[in-house]
């Protein structure tokens, strides 16, 4: 092949950059035309209920028209109520209508040849807004969108869920989440995505028994990414998590305007037995991550089993097998053996659900004939797939129809689709008609941690067959009142209407099993004193428990659906729709069609996204953010292989976008074939040679050269750097060396705290770091893939590097752009972990304020904040001395390391260094 004359390839490649500036900056340009001056967010959450209002206020400051548009992720289980836009001092409302209406009008448009786009994007727990329009020069727009949503208890705790990312500074930017529970709060955190310690200046908490207030208003300096740049911090999620106290009858009645919620969570109760089979698929498709992650989920799930349940597990593909041919008690050797088991399943195969959901039925029943299931305990089955059925029986409806006959309302079933590949629909259906529910496990890295947090939201039953009872004479439309099983960390919702001639007192009971004894709550709540208490909040808006009323019955009428036959079906959906129109929600039956100004070329549809809707079509929807992106319209036209404003790529057919920026920054990367550098002869020192010829010239060899062998070994990062308090040397370098495993780094009982690691001798690294705290009760798992941190039960995964800013009682977590993870708490030792992506690549843990450690503290690290001395130095080498640790004796060697506390590739250090 023919090399290119040098001069040549700098041409091509001055060339492809400057086109890429110019192009960039002709974006960059039309970005900062449409201008964000205002931005807030205001949202009150009242008794679980959440109002949430979005305001964005924009201008065009080009002198030619630009589109703007308004895009808001918002959480899946919310509704949409309203959204508008004004427009030079005109409003467009959005309307909801009936979705065969809408479709309708949307239709029209499309046959008119308008450009009619409907909103259908979804995320793991969010769902995408977007609207666009067009501005004209000097025109501003105010963008107004409203949802409602009611707050599910999940593993202990209420979460509001907040997206920001307006993708430009905002000279006024705010956001004011107000709380009020009647019951009081009992713990508040904050958790973001986005926040570094200079937001956090900006956020401000303040709470009282039944209130609290959070306040995020951060200036143009504190939201700039880079001084003197224009670029944006806020781009991620800001979340606040509560609960509230519980009286010991574990519930509570609110009345407002005519309506009531009962809200039921006895958290006191012990935990009822349960039977459990594990149904697995390992079908060919589960192979490589997935079966790796089901693996090491379910090997975690086995661990967490109580030693008074029983379990089994069933493995498919294309025919089912038992591990164990009955139900066995979760004992340590039962539990161990069943994790060697787990360890071994490989996928290969086809599809069998039908045959191996009739095998665990089977099962279940045969032990119930034989009468090993314990007295008043309960049978659950999980069921998890990625797949539709390839073998055996494969008609979903007959599947559906054999194990609902086979189960008959004995067994709760509880169905995970691991991916896309699998037929949501037709697993929730077949988990609903069975007193379950249907959950989908995102392919991710995390996905073993979603498998272990719904085994922990089904892991601790409480009460079976629950039932709530009120008079006839008080009360009416009421929303579903009888559950099958209570879990632990979860709420049961009851809402409906007082009659107009109720009693002053509304009653109420509610009745369920035990493990081995029925019991009955009674409470009462008087109407007055609680009509009154919803009065004197300023930031209560009016009548939310008449909506709070209808949202619910709404969910629950979707979900009856689901499961219901064609008639009732119907009778479901009329009522539902009914409601969804009365009260202007957008759900899966309505829509909005969004009006806009006379003469704009696009009609907008907005719906409610379905679970099942993405399915086999991987439609790529642009970028999931709340702001605007801008665009000159002139511009957006079909065809040609270079749309750097679509983001497609340079060369090649036209494709979806890696990943958007509102900037369309791009990178080039020219490939040359056999390119070579001239290298100058050893023997003749280049202008810039040091002493004796030593060139300090970079020697490149390109492709057939042999490199330059290294005279001494790279520096490397110690395994820890420990700071010595009250030493007059300086920091301690250990390294770890001798076989060993998990290992104790250090725990110190009076700081609440244990550090421990898997340190992996081969390789001389640890696989993985835990810091455990008693106050908060907080576990972080560090690994190389992510941080994982644990909170009553619930998981939650970071990516390093991913920014991190948690606030809760007694503990701030933070994690920065380098990847450094702090945990911090008043007047304790601060401990850091990082994964160092230096020399000697892999995870360290760092400690700071080491004066504060009391005199318990002990550990392989720990060790050496107790008695140390340190011996003279050896008179034969200066660069050894004698360290002794609790009356051992260790050889320290002054050597030069790599300070991981640094970005790499580090800096290097003198430090006495200690192998252990």
């Amino acid at each position: 092949m023919k090399t290119p004359a040098p001069g040549r390839i700098h041409s091509i490649v001055l060339v492809l950059l400057s086109l890429a500036v110019l192009q960039t900056s002709k974006a960059q340009k039309v970005q900062n035309d449409i201008d964000i001056y205002s931005l807030t967010v205001d949202s009150k959450v009242s008794s679980r209920f959440a109002h949430t209002v979005i305001t964005s206020r924009v201008v065009n400051k080009a002198d030619a028209v630009r589109e703007a548009t308004f895009q808001m992720e918002l959480p899946k289980k919310a509704f949409i109520t309203n959204f508008s836009m004004v427009i030079d001092g005109v409003t467009y409302p959005g309307n909801i209508k009936e979705k065969a209406a809408a479709q309708e009008q949307y239709s029209a448009a499309v046959a008119r040849g308008e450009s009619a786009g409907l909103v259908r994007a979804t995320g793991r727990k969010t769902e995408q807004f977007q609207v666009s329009v067009s501005v004209a020069p000097a025109a501003k727009v105010t963008f107004e969108l409203v949802y409602e949503e009611l707050l599910a208890r999940h593993l202990g705790a209420y979460e509001l869920l907040l997206k920001v990312r307006p993708q430009q500074l905002v000279k006024h930017l705010q956001m004011d989440i107000h709380i009020f529970e009647p019951q009081g709060i009992s713990f508040l955190e904050t958790e973001s995505t986005f926040m570094t310690n200079k937001l956090a200046e900006a956020l401000t908490t303040s709470q009282n028994k039944t209130k609290a207030h959070v306040r995020f208003k951060p200036t143009l300096s504190q939201q700039q990414k880079y001084p003197e740049k224009q670029d944006t911090v806020l781009d991620g999620s800001f979340i606040v998590r509560y609960d509230v106290d519980r009286p010991l009858s574990g519930g509570s009645i609110q009345i407002e305007n005519g309506y009531f919620v009962h809200y039921f969570a006895p958290d006191s109760l012990s935990t009822i037995p349960k039977n459990v089979i594990f149904v697995i698929d390992k079908s060919g498709s589960m192979m490589g991550r997935k079966i790796k992650q089901t693996r090491e989920a379910l090997i975690k799930i086995l661990d967490d089993l109580s030693p008074h349940d029983q379990f089994d597990l069933i493995s498919f593909s294309s025919e089912a097998t038992t591990w164990k041919p009955l139900l066995v008690p979760a004992s340590t050797e039962n539990v161990n053996e069943a994790k060697s088991y787990a360890t071994g399943i490989q996928a290969q195969g086809g599809t069998n659900i039908n045959d191996a959901m009739l095998m665990a039925v089977q099962l279940l029943e045969k032990a119930n004939q034989e009468e090993l299931l314990p007295e008043g305990s309960i049978t659950l089955i999980i069921l998890l797939t990625d797949g539709d059925p390839t073998v055996g029986e494969t008609n979903p409806s007959n599947i559906q129809k054999n194990v609902r006959k086979a189960i008959n309302g004995q067994h709760s079933l509880f169905c995970l689709g691991f991916g896309f590949d699998v037929s949501y629909a037709f697993l929730e259906k077949m988990a609903l008609e069975n007193g379950g529910l249907a959950r989908r496990i995102y392919e991710d890295s995390d996905s073993a941690l979603q498998l272990q947090d719904f085994y922990q939201e089904v892991a601790n039953p409480l009460m079976t067959s629950v039932a709530f009872e009120y008079p006839s004479n008080a009360v009416e439309s009421v929303t579903q009142d009888t559950f099958r099983v209570f879990f632990k960390g979860s709420e049961l919702v009851v809402a409906g209407k007082l009659r107009e001639q109720s009693p002053d007192v509304l009653l109420a009971q509610i009745r369920g099993q035990l493990h081995r004894e029925n019991i009955t709550f009674m409470m009462m709540s008087h109407v007055a004193e609680q009509e009154e208490m919803f009065r004197s909040p300023k930031y209560i808006f009016h009548s939310f428990m008449e909506r709070l009323w209808a949202y619910l019955t709404i969910q629950q009428l979707l979900e009856q659906m689901v499961s219901a036959l064609d008639a009732e079906k119907q009778a479901l959906e009329a009522r539902a729709l009914s409601l969804s129109l009365s009260y202007s929600f957008v759900t899966p039956l309505t829509s909005m069609v969004i009006t806009k100004p006379e003469g704009q070329e696009q009609s907008q549809v907005a719906e409610k996204p379905v679970e099942d809707e993405s399915r086999g079509s991987r439609v790529y929807l642009g970028p999931m953010r709340f702001g605007h992106s801008v665009g000159d319209r002139t511009s957006r036209k079909p065809g040609g292989g270079l749309k750097l404003l679509n983001g497609t790529p340079l060369f090649g057919p036209p494709g979806p976008p890696a990943a958007a920026s509102p900037f369309h920054r791009m990178t080039s990367i020219l490939v040359l074939p056999e390119l070579m550098l001239p290298l100058a002869p050893a023997s003749a020192p280049s202008p810039t040679s040091g002493p004796g010829g030593a060139s300090h010239d970079t020697d490149f060899r390109i492709k057939g050269t042999t490199p330059t062998a290294l005279p001494f070994a790279p520096v490397q990062a110690p395994s820890v750097i420990l700071p010595l308090p009250g030493q007059s040397v300086d920091r301690l370098c250990v390294d770890l060396r001798r076989p060993q495993e998990l290992v104790n780094l250090l725990s110190d009982p009076d700081q609440g705290v244990e550090v421990t690691g898997h340190f992996e001798t081969a390789k001389a690294r640890f696989s993985w770091i835990e810091v455990t705290f008693e106050n908060p009760q907080v576990q972080i798992h560090a690994s190389p893939e992510h941080v994982v941190m644990t909170r009553n039960r619930r998981n939650s995964a970071y990516k390093w590097k991913e920014t991190l800013y948690s606030v809760m009682p007694g503990l701030k977590v933070t994690m920065d752009k380098e990847g450094l993870l702090l945990l911090s708490r008043p007047d304790r030792v601060t401990i850091g972990l990082l994964f160092w992506d230096g020399p000697g690549k892999g995870l360290r843990l760092l400690l700071q304020n080491t004066d504060r450690f009391s005199s318990h503290v002990s550990g392989t690290l720990g060790q050496f904040y107790q008695d140390v001395l340190w011996g003279p130095l050896d008179t034969a080498d200066d660069s050894k001395r004698t360290l002794k640790v609790q009356g051992r004796d260790y050889s320290a060697t002054r050597e030069l390391k790599l300070d991981y506390q640094e970005s790499p590739p580090g800096k290097e250090i003198s430090c006495w260094s200690v192998e252990l």
